[in-house]
This record gives C-alpha cells, sequence and structure tokens, in this order.
C-alpha cells in the first residue's frame, strides 16, 4: 500500500469552541462538500456537542469524532468519559495524546499507551498525535522523541491498522502560525512510517496514515497535501469556520 491507496483525511479539531448550534450551522454548511470529495472527512468536536452532531451527519461523508477520554472502562473519575461513552454518543475515532494535552494536563507516553489500549478494547477509532517541542528540534532530538513517544505510546499494543491514524504535530508549529515546511513535515512522517515498520512490520505500517497538524490553512494545505508520506492533515483554528475548512478540502483533492 502507497499514498495511492492510503486515504487522504482532512480532520478537524475545534478544541474547546464551538456549542452545539453552532456544531450543527457548520455540519450544514460543510455537508455538500464532504460528498463531493474522495477524502475522508472527520471533526473532532466538544463532548457536548458529539450526538447532535453525529445525528446531523449521519449518512453523509463526515465521520464525528471527540478530542480525548480516559483510560479506564468506567470509576470515579470526576469529569471523565470513558470510550464506550464516546461510541454510545455517536463518536466513531478519539484524539489520543495531543500537545496540549501533555503539555497543560501532564499526560504521559505511558497513560496514552493505555488510552490506546482502551480504545481498541472498545472498538473505537483513534489517532495518536506525536511531536516535538522547539527545543527539541534545535539540539537535533527530533528523531529521538518521535521513536520514544511511537514506540511508548504502541508498548505490548497488538494493533488493528484499520482503527489507527498518526498525527505528526511538531509543537512549535501550533497555534504559532510557523508551520513546519513540507519537507521537513515529509522527513518526519517517512521516519515515522520507518518506526512503525519496527514495531508492528513494513506491510502494516504501510496501512496507516499520517496526518500532518501545525499552523494549516487554506493557503498552505495543498503544499503538504502532495508528499508522499502525508495522507492528509489534523487542523486547528483554520476548522472553526466552514469557509476556510471548505477550502483546505478542496485544495487536497489533489492527494485524494
Amino acid at each position: 500500500m502507497d499514498q495511492e491507496t492510503r486515504p487522504c483525511v482532512i480532520c478537524g479539531n475545534w478544541k474547546m469552541y464551538k456549542t452545539i448550534e453552532e456544531a450543527l450551522a457548520f455540519i450544514e454548511k460543510i455537508k455538500p462538500l464532504s460528498e463531493q470529495t474522495p477524502a475522508k472527512v472527520m471533526l473532532a468536536v466538544p463532548y457536548t456537542a458529539i450526538a447532535a452532531s453525529a445525528e446531523k451527519a449521519a449518512g453523509s461523508h463526515i465521520v464525528i469524532g471527540a478530542q480525548n477520554m480516559n483510560d479506564a472502562s468506567l470509576g470515579a473519575f470526576t469529569g471523565e468519559v470513558a470510550a464506550v461513552m464516546l461510541a454510545e454518543a455517536g463518536a466513531g475515532f478519539v484524539l489520543l495524546g495531543h500537545s496540549e494535552r501533555r503539555k497543560i494536563f501532564g499526560e504521559t507516553n505511558e497513560f496514552i499507551n493505555r488510552k490506546i489500549e482502551r480504545a481498541i478494547a472498545s472498538s473505537l477509532k483513534f489517532i495518536l498525535c506525536i511531536g516535538e517541542t522547539f527545543e527539541e528540534r534545535e539540539s537535533g532530538k527530533t528523531e529521538e522523541v518521535l521513536r520514544r513517544q511511537l514506540s511508548e505510546c504502541f508498548a505490548g499494543v497488538k494493533i488493528d491498522t484499520a482503527g489507527c491514524m498518526i498525527a505528526y504535530e511538531p509543537v512549535w508549529a501550533i497555534g504559532t502560525g510557523r508551520a513546519a515546511t513540507p519537507e521537513i513535515a515529509e522527513g518526519a512522517h517517512h521516519f515515522c512510517r520507518t518506526v512503525l515498520a519496527e514495531l508492528f512490520g513494513e506491510a502494516q505500517a504501510e496501512t496507516i496514515p499520517i496526518l500532518y497538524g501545525g499552523s494549516v490553512n487554506a493557503a498552505n494545505a495543498a503544499n503538504f497535501i502532495v508528499e508522499k508520506d502525508i495522507d492528509g492533515l489534523l487542523i486547528g483554528s483554520a476548522s472553526l469556520e466552514p469557509e476556510s475548512f471548505a477550502k483546505i478540502i478542496v485544495a487536497c483533492q489533489n492527494r485524494a
């Protein structure tokens, strides 16, 4: 399997934005375009909007997902949400290991590893987010960091690659307006695929879509998507407005 056969994925991460009403209005605007593109369109919405968004997107090519979950199946964890709850609400996937979760909430690779195991046990697809900080890149530790994140997050995991995606998001490019160049992103993606081949075998590694995220917008999206190992995009602020998100979907149709 290669770039021509791996799915092209355009995923928006709304973070802590949008009420239910705003989410439904967005989906209403984007649904027609999702029917016209071969790209897989995904939206990671706030917990409160999952059920209504999933119902609104039903019958379309838009997949609704969540931005996080706990590693436990249930328990006395105030404010947390379980994989089975997300699936029941209509989530088709979940983001795991986003840099904001790692930095702000102290999530470790070991904790994320348990979340991956829980997602797999609950038949919930996931996107594992990885990436290095500016200091790590400047000190030449990018590959060391990516290898450690992948190895530790997938430690002991028997993976179903049909339910797994990776998102390379260099921390220094998220929300800074300073995107990695397509060449830098491609190099990181190629390295990640090499590590995945070491972990799961080359055949399985070739089936796993690897997305790029980090200050992606309508102006630069097409430059990333043509690279050999970049299979899609994980988009933050540029996914909040249907007009800009639509332009990114259109820009990426050359890859799809």
